[in-house]
Formats: structure tokens, sequence, C-alpha cells
């Protein structure tokens, strides 16, 4: 690689009239090199690190050839061979593998219209004092599955009349009850649950959801995949 004065100066040497064998005397450089540089119109530094592949003009067709089919590195290195290519295998096979679309997991999208359903679990976070002991922290959640808007309280306790309490608290703050309300496996709500079995839900919570007008729905373990998704943000 030469710099803008050593160009400037085989530019001088070739308006002199001197063959590129010459002017590489001249400078202490390669004959290979100063021809290269002498049919050159303007000096063009090139970065270190970038390298013009024969796969360049390939590498297009690559990507969107993976889109269309999960071609293995052999069969995409068979099919740009027969359109020219002149590289290497292990070059086709190191991009294949850079550029090859990941799997997606496949998951069930929950979609719910406004007040349709709401989704209620327990939390934890750390301890607090209470007196001279202290007592494990609890939060209680309800969000509603179409805007996500949520409702948070915390509580030292997970008994029945604060869970109870805390359904009632969240209905007055989103100003009504939801037609549907989904659990995981809480005690609260589902006293037994085998696969293959009807579960075995708390009368208590029978009894308050048919006072309230909702019936409610059982969950696996909720993960991102999984959880209700919103088709919009305006309305609840």
């Amino acid at each position: 690689m030469i710099d803008y004065d050593q160009f400037c100066r085989i530019e001088r040497f070739r308006e002199q009239g001197l063959k590129a064998g010459q002017i590489a005397v001249e400078l202490g450089l390669d004959c290979r090199t100063v021809g290269k540089w002498m049919n050159q119109e303007r000096f063009q530094l090139r970065l270190p690190g970038l390298r013009v592949s024969k796969l360049d003009p390939y590498k297009n067709d690559i990507v969107r050839m993976l889109e269309r089919h999960p071609y293995s590195a052999q069969q995409v290195f068979q099919q740009i061979t027969g359109q020219g290519y002149a590289g290497g295998y292990t070059t086709v096979k190191e991009y294949v593998r850079k550029v090859r679309p990941r799997p997606r997991k496949a998951f069930l999208k929950l979609v719910f219209a406004p007040g349709e359903c709401a989704q209620v679990d327990w939390g934890s976070y750390q301890s607090v004092a209470v007196g001279n002991t202290r007592r494990k922290l609890s939060f209680f959640v309800m969000v509603l599955c179409h805007c996500r808007m949520m409702y948070v309280e915390f509580t030292v306790s997970r008994t029945m009349e604060h869970f109870l309490g805390c359904h009632q608290r969240a209905f007055e703050f989103f100003g009504g009850v939801p037609q549907k309300v989904m659990v995981d496996n809480l005690k609260s709500a589902v006293l037994k649950r085998i696969t293959g079995q009807d579960p075995v839900f708390n009368p208590k919570y029978l009894d308050f959801a048919n006072h309230y007008g909702f019936f409610f729905l059982l969950s696996t373990v909720a993960t991102p995949e999984r959880m209700p998704r919103s088709e919009g943000i305006e309305t609840c």
C-alpha cells in the first residue's frame, strides 16, 4: 500500500515518460504495485481491514435464498458456483452461518377485546419490618389484557381475604369488572390441578366470581411468548 506522496511521485515520473519498471527502481517499490497505480486516475485510500471478496457479488442472493428455503451451505455453494462464483466452499460456509435466519419459536398469541379479560397474580419483593419482626412483602397484580393497564397493591399477607379485597379495589380502580379473570396455579383460586383431570376450584373464589359476574380462566406459568398481547392501547 502506497501513500499519497508516493502516488504523486509515480504520476510525475509517468508524465516524464518513465516505464513502470524504471519508476519502481526510483521509488524502491514493486513493479506490479507501480503498474497498478499508474492506471489509477486518482488516489484512493484503502481502509484497514476492508478487503474485496469473491463472494461479495453473491451475498445478497445468498440472503434471499436462505429466507426462502433452509438450504445447507453446500447447496448454496453449488448454486452460486453455477452462477459464476470462483471462490472456495469455506468462505461460503462461514457466510451462511453468519446470515442464516435464526429459527423462531412458535407461540400462541392471545388477543382480547376491551374489558374482556384481566390477568391476576401474586409477586414477592424482599421483606419489610412489622413491629419487632420482618414480614415477606407481597404484591397483588391485575393487568387488563387488552390495554395492559395495571393495578398493583402491596401487602404482607396472601390470605383469601386479602386476595378478594385486592380484587375489589382493582375493580374500583378500573371502573368496572372484566368478563374474565385469568389466573395461574394460585391456591386462592385453584385448590388442585392435575393434568388430564378437571381442576378443583376454591369455593370462596367461585362465590366471589359469581357475585361480581365474571368467570375465570386457567393459564400455565406465564412466559413472554404466552402473555396476552394487545391490539391497541386506546381503550381497555
